[in-house]
């Protein structure tokens, strides 16, 4: 490999690590937002008594991720597994709210 070479990929792994960190941020981001909302939805859970998980609306939502996974070219099973630990939190953080 010549220094050339070796400058060009120098340069680019150093893009990539900018829009990873980017990215990063907006993920980190985009989870606070979404928890904010889900906070809100764990409330008036509790103030209605209803119960913390819906089965039914999470299994549309794992469907619905599935499929976005699947376009966007991710692996549907770890898409999948993700949003099952973002349900676990949220549940955790329902169940908080009942008592």
């Amino acid at each position: 490999m010549t220094q050339d070479t070796t400058q060009r990929a120098a340069a680019l792994l150093k893009e990539h690590r900018e829009s990873i960190d980017r990215l990063d941020a907006i993920l980190v981001y985009t989870l606070g937002e979404r928890f904010k909302h889900t906070q809100a939805v764990g409330k008036l859970k509790a103030e209605h008594d209803l119960p913390p998980s819906d089965p039914a609306r999470e299994a549309t939502q794992i469907a619905r991720l599935e499929d976005l996974a699947v376009k966007a070219d991710l692996d549907p099973e770890f898409a999948k597994a993700f949003l099952a630990f973002i349900i676990r939190e949220v549940i955790h953080h329902h169940e908080k709210f009942k008592t």
